[in-house]
């Protein structure tokens, strides 16, 4: 197999995992989906090159799944305008605690 190409597809993975799982908005759970499918495509060539198709396979539908969620996080117009009025909130709200802690 690709020994470089896995240790990048290895990395992202993890950061992507680690982006998801820090729960740090919708904005960097969408890029964390981004990355996973940058890392599902590296996987796949990886796969396909060294002879492992299971791996190709699963990331194949691993890129489908995570491509899905960058539509649910990043570009469908309606969860897109749920995300903003939820920073215009977002703001409000720090402000008021803010206020309530001085």
């Amino acid at each position: 197999m690709n020994g470089t190409l896995e240790w990048v597809a290895a990395g992202g993975t993890m950061l992507a995992a680690g982006l998801i799982a820090a729960d740090l908005g919708r904005r960097v759970t969408g890029w964390g989906f981004v990355l996973f499918c940058a890392v599902a495509i590296c996987w796949i060539i990886s796969g396909l090159t060294g002879g492992a198709l299971p791996i190709a396979a699963m990331n194949s539908v691993l890129l489908t799944i995570n491509a899905w969620g960058v539509w649910q996080y990043l570009l469908n117009p309606k969860n897109r305008r749920k995300l903003e009025k939820l920073e215009e909130l977002q703001s409000r709200a720090e402000q008021e605690v803010a206020r309530e802690a001085a």
